[in-house]
C-alpha cells in the first residue's frame, strides 16, 4: 500500500498522520507501508479540508493496520472520535482548552484508555504544531504538561520531529523556551490569525546598514511568519532614488542573515510602480486627489495651520494636465506633486492632504534608471503593496500609529483589502546613536573602523561585539508586543546575551604580558593534562593544561600573597610561597593538601615559548549623552578613549581559535575572537597574535 504524507508545514493533523504512520509502520512487521512526499498539486488547499483529509487517512490506516491506536472496546473509540471532532473544530490552542486538557489529565497518563491512541497522537501534534509547549505555564497546566513530555520522549515520535527539524519554528522553539515566563506571550498574538495563511513583510530603505532599531521590526515580522507557518515578505522601498543604492541592498539582506532572518519572498516597492501609478490616476479621476504646486515651505505651514492650499479645488482636467506635466518630468511638473484630498481640519496632522507622488525628473533609480519621473511617497505606497502582495498583518512601530487612519484611508480609497494593523515599540538604547547621518559622522571622520565597529549600534557592530542571534530573539520576546516606549540600557540585552553563552564558553586562561610575576614551584615537574573546557558541561571537550616548574600569574594577585600563605592554582593544586624575592616569588606544590575552600584561586600560565599572544579589546560608548536630541552636535557629547587594549599571554589552546568563537577567560570575562592580524600590536609582541573583543556581561561598567 502506498501513502501520500503531506508536507506537516501544512497542518497539525499532517504532523499526526505521520507519526501514525510511522507507528503503524513499527508495529507491524512486514513494511507494508511507504510514505512518500506530499502531492505538490495540493499546496493550496484550505488548511481546514486539509486537515479533515489527513485525519480521515490516519483514522483509516489504524483502522486497518493498527485498531488498538482507535481505542480497544468501543467506549474508548467514541471517546477517541470526540477528541478528533474537537480537534478539528479549533482553530487556535486557546486557554478553555488547555484548561479543558489539563482537568481531564490530571489523573490519567493517556487521553483515553490505559494506552496511547490516536487522540493523543493528533492533540500533541496540535500543541507542537502551534507552538503552545514553548511557552506553556507548566505551574498552571502541569498535567498537561506532564502528558506532552511523555508522548514527546516516545521514541517513534522523537524520531519524526528529529527528521522535520526545519518544521521546528526555524530556530524560534529554543529562544521562546530560554525566555520562558519572563515572556508575556499575551502581547505576542496576531489578530485574527490563521495558521499556514499569515503573511507579514519587512521594509527597509536600501540607504544604509541596518542597526538594532531595526531588529526589533525584523524578529518580530520573522517570528509570527514562521509561529503561524506563514510566509515572510523582505521588501525593499525604492521610492526615494535621491538615497538608495544596490550596495544597501546587499548589505541589507547580509545583515538579516546575521540576525537569522531568511525571508521567504523578496521584492520592491518599484516592481509596483505601475499598479500605483494606476492607483493614483484612479483617484484623480474620482476628485480624491489633486495636483499642487505650492512651495514646499508654505505647504508645511499651511498644513500646520490646517489650511486648504489654493490648488486644492482644481478640476479634474486640470489635474490630470498637471499629472501628465510630472510624469513628463518638464519645467513645471518638478514644482508638483500629487496630493490626498482627504482633511485639512482634522486634529490629526497626518490626515491634512498627505503627498502621494512627487516629481524627481533628474535621479536615477537604482533599479529603474530613469524610466520614472515620479515617484510614489511611502505612505501612499506601503498600505497598496501591502494588499497586493497578500500582507495579511503589517508591523509597525508606534510613532507611526497617527499614521493609522491615513493608512486605512488609502486603502478605501483605493477599493483595496485592508491588512491589519499591528503596533509595538520602537527600541531605543540609551548612550546610543540611531541616526544614520550622526553615525555617517564618526565613519567619515574615522573615529571609527566602519561601520561594523563594536561600539556602533548596527547589526554587524553588535553581532562584531559577541551579540548572539539567539540573545537578540530573546530579548525581542522579553519585550513582548508593549507599545510603550522606552530608554533601555543595553546591560538588560548583554545580560540575556550572557545566559545564552555561559553554559557553553569554553574556559582559558590569560596572563597581563608587561606586569605578570613568576612564581618558582620548587617539586613541579614539566607535565600535560587534559581537564575539561567547561566544568559543568562535557560535551565541549577537553583542553590541554601544561605545568611547569615556573608559572606566571597576575601581578594584582600576586600583591596580595604572603609568605607561608597557601594558595590554589586553578586546574593543578595548592601551593605554599615559602619566599618572595622582588618579583619572584617561590613556593612547594603540596600534593597531598586538597582543602581548596578558604584559599586564593589564581589564574595561571607555564612559562613557556608556547604561550599565544593576545590583544584584549575592551571597548565603552561612543558618546557621553544618555539620550541623543536631534539637535545634538557629536563634536560636543563624543566620549574620548571609548576603545581600550591589553597585551597578554594566553594558554595554548587558543590557537585553535577561530573568528567568530566566543570563550571565557577566568576571573576575566567573556570574549569573542575577532581576527588574528600580522601586524605588531607593540615593540614587545610578536608579528601574529590574536585579537580578542571583550563582550559586556550586563554588569555595568
Amino acid at each position: 500500500m502506498q501513502v501520500v504524507v503531506p508536507d506537516i508545514t501544512k497542518s497539525p493533523c499532517s504532523l499526526g498522520l505521520r507519526i501514525t504512520v510511522e507507528w503503524i509502520k513499527r508495529i507491524r512487521e512486514e513494511n507494508c507501508l511507504n510514505p512518500i512526499a506530499a502531492d505538490k498539486t495540493q499546496k493550496d488547499v484550505d488548511i481546514k479540508e486539509q486537515q479533515k483529509q489527513d485525519t480521515d487517512v490516519a483514522v483509516d490506516l489504524a483502522n486497518r493496520f493498527c485498531q488498538q491506536l482507535l481505542g480497544t472496546v468501543e467506549d474508548e473509540r467514541k471517546q477517541v472520535r470526540q477528541w478528533l471532532e474537537r480537534l478539528l473544530s479549533l482553530n487556535q490552542v486557546d486557554r478553555e482548552f488547555l484548561s479543558l486538557l489539563n482537568e481531564h489529565l490530571m489523573f490519567r497518563s493517556f487521553l483515553v484508555g490505559y494506552q496511547i491512541t490516536l487522540a493523543d497522537i493528533m492533540v500533541f501534534s496540535l500543541l507542537h504544531y502551534q507552538h503552545t509547549l514553548e511557552t506553556l505555564d507548566n505551574a498552571k497546566y502541569r498535567f498537561v504538561a506532564r502528558w506532552a513530555s511523555h508522548i514527546r520522549q516516545l521514541e517513534v515520535v522523537s524520531s519524526v520531529l528529529k527528521s522535520v527539524a526545519d518544521f521546528d519554528f526555524q530556530g524560534w522553539s529554543d529562544v521562546m523556551k530560554l525566555v520562558g515566563s519572563q515572556a508575556n506571550f499575551e502581547f505576542l498574538e496576531l489578530p485574527n490569525a490563521e495558521y499556514g495563511k499569515v503573511v507579514t513583510r519587512f521594509p527597509p530603505e536600501p540607504s544604509g546598514y541596518l542597526h538594532i532599531g531595526h531588529v526589533k521590526a525584523a524578529l518580530l515580522n520573522d517570528f509570527f511568519a514562521r509561529r503561524f507557518h506563514g510566509k515572510l515578505i523582505l521588501r525593499f522601498d525604492d521610492t526615494n532614488p535621491s538615497k538608495e543604492n544596490m550596495e544597501f541592498e546587499e548589505s541589507i539582506i547580509e545583515d538579516l542573515h546575521l540576525i537569522g532572518v531568511h525571508a521567504d519572498v523578496v521584492e520592491y516597492t518599484s516592481d509596483y510602480f505601475p499598479q500605483i501609478e494606476l492607483y493614483a490616476e484612479k483617484l484623480i479621476e474620482e476628485g480624491k486627489a489633486y495636483v499642487d504646486m505650492t512651495p514646499t515651505s508654505q505647504m508645511r505651514e499651511e498644513r500646520l495651520e490646517c489650511k486648504e492650499s489654493a490648488y486644492r479645488n482644481n478640476d479634474i482636467e486640470t489635474n490630470k494636465r498637471l499629472w501628465n506635466e510630472m510624469k513628463l518630468g518638464s519645467e513645471q511638473g518638478v514644482k508638483c506633486c500629487l496630493r490626498a484630498k482627504i482633511d485639512m481640519k482634522s486634529k490629526n496632522g497626518a490626515l491634512r492632504d498627505p503627498i502621494l507622488y512627487r516629481c524627481m525628473a533628474n535621479v536615477s533609480h537604482h533599479r529603474m534608471g530613469t524610466k520614472y519621473k515620479i515617484y510614489p511617497t511611502y505612505d501612499f505606497a506601503c498600505p497598496i503593496v501591502d494588499s497586493l502582495s497578500g500582507v495579511t498583518h503589517a508591523l509597525r512601530t508606534n510613532e507611526y500609529q497617527d499614521r493609522e487612519a491615513q493608512y486605512y484611508w488609502m486603502l478605501e480609497a483605493c477599493n483595496l483589502r485592508r491588512p491589519i494593523l499591528w503596533v509595538f515599540s520602537r527600541l531605543s538604547f540609551m548612550y546610543t546613536v540611531m541616526s544614520k547621518r550622526k553615525l555617517q559622522w564618526f565613519v567619515t571622520n574615522k573615529y571609527v573602523s566602519g561601520w561594523d565597529d563594536p561600539r556602533f549600534p548596527t547589526i554587524r557592530g553588535i553581532r562584531r561585539r559577541g551579540m548572539t542571534v539567539e540573545a537578540l530573539r530573546a530579548f525581542i520576546l522579553s519585550q513582548g508586543g508593549s507599545k510603550n516606549t522606552v530608554l533601555m540600557e543595553w546591560d538588560k540585552i548583554w545580560t540575556v546575551n550572557k545566559r545564552v553563552i555561559d553554559p557553553i564558553a569554553p574556559r582559558h586562561t590569560a596572563i597581563n604580558r608587561t606586569t605578570y610575576r613568576v612564581i618558582h614551584v620548587s617539586n613541579a615537574m614539566d607535565e600535560v593534562r587534559t581537564v575539561p573546557f567547561h566544568k559543568k558541561n562535557p560535551d565541549i571537550g577537553n583542553k590541554i593544561v601544561i605545568l611547569s616548574p615556573r608559572v606566571i600569574i597576575e601581578e594584582d594577585d600576586a600583591k596580595e600573597i604572603s609568605v607561608s600563605e597557601i594558595v590554589t592554582l586553578m586546574d593543578w593544586g595548592n601551593i605554599q610561597i615559602t619566599k618572595i624575592d622582588g618579583k619572584d616569588m617561590f613556593g612547594e606544590f603540596l600534593p597531598n593538601n586538597t582543602d581548596f575552600k578558604k584559599t586564593k584561586k589564581l589564574t595561571w600560565l607555564p612559562f613557556i615559548r608556547d604561550l599565544v599572544p593576545i590583544c584584549l579589546v575592551k571597548y565603552d560608548h561612543l558618546i557621553t549623552k544618555a539620550k541623543v536630541e536631534e539637535d545634538d552636535r557629536i563634536e560636543d557629547i563624543i566620549r574620548n578613549n571609548s576603545k581600550m587594549e591589553e597585551f597578554a599571554w594566553g594558554d595554548v589552546n587558543l590557537r585553535l581559535l577561530k573568528k567568530g568563537d566566543i570563550i571565557q577567560f577566568e576571573r576575566r570575562g567573556y570574549y569573542i575572537c575577532d581576527a588574528i592580524s600580522s601586524l605588531s600590536c607593540d615593540a614587545s609582541c610578536e608579528d601574529s597574535y590574536l585579537t580578542l573583543i571583550e563582550i559586556p556581561d550586563g554588569r555595568g561598567r
